[in-house]
């Protein structure tokens, strides 16, 4: 008997403390939908890519802050991705989950790091592009299933962009 009710107290501790996560994630999101416009939309013709890398879309988070995860509107989620850069902006194609444009205009720097929510790696295999949405600065962080793509990218988004690098975020 003694056994049972310690295995209850303990499903009921994870029960809570699953229950407490999902209640901090929404009230997370709520916050921040009042605070950052929505995403923008791929364009209906956004033309012929002219780069394309498959990978993983690692976080969304405020600029200068890795821990700082967007988790509304299904920014949160991570998953298997396409990125494809267009004349006008880059197209991050979620599988799974709401896809998004960012616009070369909105486009700040781009760089290549070791970390950011839901990824910390001992080397720079993140491609990490600073946008600005709204008033608001974001980190988009992309992992590429070849990271030998990465100067390509680099360049191609940091033209027009002269505090785009390639070192490591201070």
């Amino acid at each position: 008997m003694e056994r049972f009710l310690l295995v209850l107290v303990v499903v009921a501790v994870f029960a809570l403390a699953l229950w407490g996560m999902r209640l901090g994630w929404r009230r997370r999101a709520r916050s921040q939908s009042v605070r950052l416009a929505p995403f923008p939309q791929v364009p209906a013709e956004p033309g012929e890519p002219l780069l394309e890398a498959d990978g993983l879309y690692v976080s969304t988070t405020t600029a200068g802050n890795w821990q700082d995860r967007i988790v509304t509107r299904g920014m949160g989620l991570r998953g298997r991705a396409v990125l494809r850069r267009y004349a006008g902006g880059v197209e991050v194609d979620r599988a799974g989950a709401p896809g998004f444009w960012i616009p070369d205009e909105s486009v700040l720097r781009v760089r290549r790091g070791s970390a950011i929510a839901g990824k910390v790696m001992g080397s720079d295999s993140l491609l990490i592009i600073t946008w600005r949405l709204g008033e608001v600065e974001l980190d988009t962080g992309f992992r590429g299933d070849d990271h030998g793509d990465y100067p390509q990218w680099m360049q191609s988004l940091s033209k027009g962009h002269a505090d785009s690098t390639e070192s490591r975020p201070k």
